[in-house]
């Protein structure tokens, strides 16, 4: 893949996750430029970024989004492609139509749908003969009228969606009159599966794990991404993992939603096809580079401490414990949790998020949505058409 002289674009530098991969690649030698569409990305202030390019949003602008990639890519010299987000979806297209001269570390377009759309990646699982929740595709007002009955045994959500949003659990029926599946918009009802949370980063090369981190989010912004990390240990978990990699000839960063029964079997929820908080884990650049770039053997997290953005605990975290009587435990999550904007020598992106924020409060505030809407809205990828 990239030799340590080459150069590395990565996109979705709105991320905390894509700040980190640039100092990771960075300190292991590669020159790392990022890209994304908003003005202030927390990432463009590192000094681990040679150069931050804007893009058109690829979610409004995807023929746009794609000529600007191509010629970002022959202007930098461009060997590597390296997404964090779900501009994975539009960067596969791109390469799909488009003679880029550089490598997409990611699979082909059908792939990542397949593994994206939350029905299609519980029959994958169940055809790599894994256990699998009930997980019942929804199309018409028909098939929701057919589960409403059992609506209480059932978590509802649509087939495109990231962050648990418009997420229903064990809703009561009168709660499913808003829902309206069809078949450009699908949901799926699944089964509620009672146990212990797990969320999984991995990456892979041609089928062959290459780094894992499992890990735990006690604190959420809201009811979905979460922004206080701990890690757990999981052998049936890593199997998973290790299956769903195999069975797929998978290269790139993927991610997963694990739910853990009481007697330890370990069940899949969802999948996404991009990196997410479990790479903060890893501070080992020259190990971590050589096992996603170099083909070198898996690395293991070398971080211990749990691992926050404290400003979002501030925002959100507090407020959650307010609510559940829990200020114990968050003034406990604070004095244990390490801030993960932090790196030696490169302090900028934490003085930087506060400008980060307020963009993406001008989103919000423009939008009359929420603050994590609006931090991907110009992103996302909601399935084909």
């Amino acid at each position: 893949m990239a030799a340590p002289d080459q150069t590395v674009l990565i996109t979705g530098a709105r991320a905390p996750v894509a700040l980190h991969l640039a100092r990771l690649l960075d300190g292991a030698g590669r020159r790392v430029i990022l890209a994304d569409s908003p003005a202030r990305p927390i990432a463009a202030a590192s000094k681990a970024c040679a150069r931050y390019h804007r893009l058109p949003p690829p979610r409004f602008e995807p023929e746009a989004y794609a000529e600007a990639v191509e010629a970002l890519a022959r202007a930098e010299g461009t060997d590597l492609v390296i997404p964090t987000c779900e501009e994975v979806f539009y960067l596969a297209l791109a390469w799909r139509s488009r003679a880029i001269p550089a490598q997409l570390l990611a699979p082909d377009i059908e792939q990542l749908a397949k593994v994206h759309n939350k029905h299609a990646f519980i029959r994958l699982a169940e055809g790599l003969g894994l256990a699998v929740p009930e997980t019942t595709l929804l199309s018409s007002r028909d098939d929701l009228e057919a589960v409403r009955g059992r609506s209480r045994e059932l978590v509802f959500k649509p087939v495109w969606s990231r962050f648990a949003s418009h997420v229903l659990l064990r809703p009561t029926p009168d709660f499913l009159d808003a829902v309206a599946p069809s078949p450009a918009m699908p949901w799926v009802a699944q089964h509620f599966v009672d146990g212990d949370e797990i969320s999984a980063y991995a990456v892979a090369r041609e089928g062959k794990l290459k780094a894992l981190a499992l890990y735990r989010s006690p604190y959420r912004a809201g009811k979905g991404a979460g922004i206080f990390f701990e890690r757990v240990g999981d052998q049936a978990a890593r199997e998973l993992v290790e299956r769903v990699i195999a069975g797929t000839s998978w290269t790139g960063q993927i991610s997963f939603d694990l739910i853990r029964e009481a007697n330890g079997r370990v069940l899949p929820l969802e999948c996404n096809p991009r990196a997410v908080s479990g790479l903060h884990f890893f501070r080992d650049p020259a190990r971590f580079a050589d096992a996603m770039l170099e083909d070198g053997p898996e690395v293991i997290p070398d971080v211990i401490a749990p691992q926050t953005v404290r400003l979002a605990m501030w925002v959100y975290g507090l407020r959650a414990a307010l609510r559940s009587g829990g200020l114990g435990g968050f003034r406990k999550a604070m004095c244990e949790g390490q801030e993960l904007l932090d790196w030696p020598g490169d302090s900028a992106p934490v003085k930087a998020q506060w400008l980060a924020l307020a963009e993406i409060a001008g989103v919000a505030w423009r939008q009359w949505i929420s603050l994590q809407a609006a931090s991907t809205r110009d992103v996302e990828w909601n399935g084909p058409g």
